[in-house]
Formats: structure tokens, C-alpha cells, sequence
């Protein structure tokens, strides 16, 4: 019932930046928190930043000073703006939420690549 889909992935030069967006379609109530995830190949995945409700944000140490997330509530959307990346960015990255249709679920996306390389 409820659908997350991700956009913005792509290759980019060490430096460079980019700006994810994800966007939640579907029998939606409410949106509790939003967040973004990595997962690289031969590690865990990790959160990467997150932002509630009301507004607080969470950032990964190797993200703070250079990544930023906001949301866009009345579109259902939330974005991750990266900048200053390094090589080791590069992973998939996939949204989530906690998302209410009947009750308080936890949603994830299909995942995008971004990769940092010259």
C-alpha cells in the first residue's frame, strides 16, 4: 500500500556532490521519521542521517559537516544533500520511514547507487 522510491544516485568526482531524494506514495496517514541508509559491498549497512517529527536530526560522525537531510512534509519527500564526497561514500543508498497506513510500519526503498570515483 505504501511505495518509497529513490532518486539523484550517480557517479560523481571526489569533491563533488550530489542531492538524493526520496518520495513516499500510497495510502499514507502520517509520516513519523524519515532517514537515509548505506550499505557498501562486504559491510553492514549504516545509518547514515535521520530526521523525526519534530525536526531533530541524527548524522553518522563520517558524514557531520558535509551531509545535510531535510524533508519536504505536504510532498511526502526527504532529502539527503551530499557534499565534499569521498570514495569511501560509495554504496547504495536507500531511504526509509515510519509510516502509518493502519498502523506505525517501517518502509525501506529499492536503493540507489552513488559511486566517487575519477
Amino acid at each position: 500500500q505504501v511505495q518509497l522510491v529513490e532518486s539523484g544516485g550517480g557517479l560523481v568526482q571526489p569533491g563533488g556532490s550530489l542531492r538524493l531524494s526520496c518520495t513516499a506514495s500510497g495510502n499514507i496517514r502520517v509520516i513519523y521519521d524519515m532517514g537515509w541508509y548505506r550499505q557498501a559491498p562486504g559491510k553492514e549497512r549504516e545509518a547514515v542521517a535521520k530526521i523525526s517529527s519534530g525536526g531533530s536530526t541524527y548524522y553518522a560522525d563520517s558524514v557531520k559537516g558535509r551531509f545535510t537531510i531535510s524533508r519536504d512534509n505536504a510532498k511526502n519527500t526527504w532529502y539527503l544533500q551530499m557534499n565534499s564526497l569521498k570514495p569511501d561514500d560509495t554504496a547504495v543508498y536507500q531511504c526509509n520511514a515510519d509510516i502509518q497506513v493502519w498502523s506505525r510500519t517501517s518502509y525501506w526503498g529499492p536503493g540507489t547507487q552513488v559511486t566517487v570515483s575519477s
